[in-house]
């Protein structure tokens, strides 16, 4: 293991390994297979790579994405490691040429998508060359329940029949226990062993937003929180991807479509944007995302329901993976609910995969009309157990109200019983409301006892109640009848009176946590060496066509405006500089820390705010004026001033405009003060004949 250890400082430029990274690398370098579940942003990569770069031959990672590889690719690249792909992006001479390195034992590392490495072609290939690990990213695209099968991954068990004696590693950020079981029997790897890290993302903020308009939901959780950071919507469908993309783009964001029915030059070409310029919105159906790398996506939005909670995880995951705050806001109503229903029967599946579905579907369901924690019920769902409250979700931050809603479910079942269950929701809440309507009239339905019953809620109150009673199993959807609600068996308590039901009250707005809302991610005096650093990484980004972030990630770059190095030694001290990195671009950045040198007044850790008015002081503007600058009174300025003195960075006597005779007088009346009373303002205020401001004096107080 001292190689992987030297590796992880002087290649990756980390001092020391997460989770279960070590027993992993250590479990490959001893020959022995593992199956390994880590979140987004856990460092799964480093669990083959390091063992790529410490044994002898090449590492096969297998990746069903042509991005993941470019990216991989690019990075590891720059650490100066032999890597390449296999994929359909390339000539048949690239490709060619590729192979040759392979079999000539050129390389630490290749990519290569599963229905390539199947063909007898590149088999024939690999029984020619020294291979020292196969990496099987992605692993849950191997069940035939998940979110994302693909049934070339249930052939990958060619692997342990043709190359017993080369150790795998299977990896995913997502799998319940069903998922994990079908993944150790349909590769093989009955003999690995199983590191499971935990699911949590306490840096991610979980958020369900019900109610109708979601289009202007998203927008106001935007402009609050994300007005220029980058950020993924799903959309169900293709046609909602273009029309919410255009609509962003009018309201003056940044946002591109991604979906199948692109060509792939234009998804290509969208994807790059995306990883390489800041404050892109990617407008996608869940056709984007599995292994896209970029690490400050601040946001994930769904506008549709997912239809399981492991393609949830999936997709919220690909927010902070840096582990700087990051919001999962979601869009949720009555027609998502419908609509997966309507999804969910219309399936070709058989019955067994029909009956898995809407299990997975009930989940998503529950998930979004909880109560309690959304966190805890997310970490439940797969087998972890956590605190019952996170403190980081919108059921946390502003607990939902409940009520009694007994009497309006048994309105909601009988109008629904009295119709015979020929009607949808629509028709329901028309005749509990009493609304004159043709159609009404003409069934005669407003002779019905449950006509206008239901007058004392809103419609929009209704379509709650009836979401809720779908969502809880109360009703079912009658898809073959054009959306008619049906009974079922559950509501036989509620409507003989011998159940109480209590439901979630509608919620006017979601709460998003402070955290994650725009701000700037360094200190005021900092913010011109950090907009330069960032600068600097974008033009040297350009110059080796890579994202940003394969040069350096934001955290590095945070440490360096934190730490200010002054030297090659101090630059290695950085959490993700290694020698390689350290000799391709550390005098560049240390030629731009050194021009933007910190004085001695604003190296300090006092607020933003104190640091604000400190930088406008420094520019010898008047205290006057920068409190009209600043929209504060003076004696808030002065205040500000005061915690400078009282830390040695300020002399009293150049910030307070007095005589020595009224300076001596305010010293000696805090002086003479009872001991109790001597840190107090008012008292002292009072003592003096309120003849001082509050600010000056406790400037005077704070040099004392």
């Amino acid at each position: 293991m001292k190689r992987a250890h030297a590796i992880l400082k002087t290649t990756f430029g980390y001092e020391q390994f997460r989770h279960h990274q070590e027993d992993i690398i250590r479990e490959i370098l001893n020959s022995n297979d593992a199956l390994v579940l880590m979140p987004t942003g856990g460092g799964k990569s480093l669990c083959y790579q390091i063992p790529a770069l410490v044994l002898d031959g090449t590492a096969i990672v297998i990746s069903p994405l042509i991005a993941l590889m470019q990216d991989q690719v690019d990075a590891l690249k720059q650490l100066d490691a032999k890597a390449a792909y296999l994929n359909s992006s390339m000539s048949h001479e690239e490709a060619q040429a590729v192979e040759q390195q392979l079999i000539n034992n050129e390389l630490d590392i290749v990519y290569v998508a599963p229905e390539r490495l199947l063909t007898n072609h590149m088999l024939f290939l690999l029984d020619r060359c020294q291979v020292s690990l196969f990496a099987i990213d992605e692993a849950h695209c191997v069940s035939q329940w998940g979110h994302d099968f693909r049934p070339e991954y249930q052939r990958l068990k060619i692997l342990h029949e043709r190359y017993p004696d080369i150790p795998r590693i299977a990896l995913t950020a997502t799998a319940d226990q069903r998922t994990r079981e079908e993944i150790i029997s349909q590769l093989q790897l009955e003999e690995a062993k199983v590191y499971v890290n935990s699911f949590d993302r306490p840096n991610i903020t979980y958020a369900i937003s019900e109610g109708n308009n979601p289009k202007n939901r998203l927008w106001r959780f935007l402009e609050e929180n994300h007005k220029n950071d980058a950020g993924i919507v799903y959309c169900l469908s293709r046609k909602s991807v273009e029309a919410i993309a255009e609509w962003l783009s009018d309201q003056g964001r940044i946002a591109l479509p991604y979906h199948a029915g692109l060509t792939q030059e234009i998804r290509q070409a969208n994807q790059q944007r995306f990883l390489r310029e800041d404050s892109v919105i990617i407008v996608a159906t869940i056709a984007f995302g599995m292994g896209i790398d970029k690490p400050d996506v601040r946001f994930v939005a769904h506008l549709n329901l997912p239809k399981s909670i492991e393609a949830y995880y999936q997709e919220t995951g690909r927010g902070g993976r840096d582990g700087e705050p990051a919001n999962a806001w979601m869009a949720y109503g009555l027609k998502d609910v419908i609509t997966l229903r309507q999804f969910m029967l219309n399936s070709n599946a058989d019955e067994i995969h029909k009956r898995v579905e809407h299990h997975k579907l009930e989940s998503m369901l529950g998930l979004c009309e909880l109560i309690t924690c959304r966190r805890h019920a997310l970490l439940e769902y797969f087998d972890e157990a956590s605190n019952e409250k996170c403190g980081a979700c919108d059921n946390c931050l502003s607990p939902p109200e409940k009520w009694d809603a007994t009497e309006s479910a048994q309105k909601a079942l009988s109008a629904i019983y009295r119709t015979e269950q020929r009607f949808g929701v629509n028709y329901i809440v028309d005749i509990l409301m009493g609304k004159n309507d043709d159609r009404i009239q003409r069934n005669r339905h407003d002779q019905l006892s449950t006509f206008a019953i239901g007058k004392d809620l809103s419609t929009t109150e209704w379509r709650s109640v009836f979401r809720q009673l779908i969502a809880l199993g109360y009703i079912d959807i009658d898809m073959e009848r054009h959306g008619a609600l049906r009974l079922t068996e559950k509501c036989r308590p509620i409507l003989r009176g011998e159940q109480q039901l209590d439901l979630r009250k509608q919620s006017k707005e979601e709460k998003i946590t402070r955290e994650a809302k725009q701000k700037s991610v360094v200190r005021p005096q900092d913010q011109t060496l950090w907009d330069a650093l960032r600068s600097l990484r974008s033009t040297l980004a350009d110059e080796a066509g890579v994202p940003p972030y394969v040069i350096f990630h934001d955290a590095t770059l945070q440490e360096m405006v934190k730490k200010r190095p002054t030297s090659s030694d101090s630059m290695l001290r950085i959490s993700g500089i290694g020698e390689q990195k350290l000799q391709r671009y550390g005098q560049q950045f240390l030629r731009e820390i050194t021009k933007h040198p910190l004085p001695a007044l604003l190296d300090n850790n006092l607020s933003k705010t104190i640091n604000e008015t400190l930088m406008l002081y420094q520019q010898d503007i008047s205290i006057e004026k920068i409190a009209e600058q600043r929209d504060k009174n003076i004696s808030t300025i002065y205040m500000h001033l005061a915690d400078a003195i009282e830390i040695g960075l300020l002399d009293v006597r150049e910030v307070i405009d007095l005589d020595d005779g009224a300076y001596d007088e305010i010293v000696y009346t805090i002086e003479t003060m009872e001991d109790q009373a001597k840190n107090r303002l008012k008292p002292l205020y009072e003592a003096l004949n309120e003849e001082y401001d509050y600010g000056v004096l406790r400037c005077v107080q704070a040099s004392i």
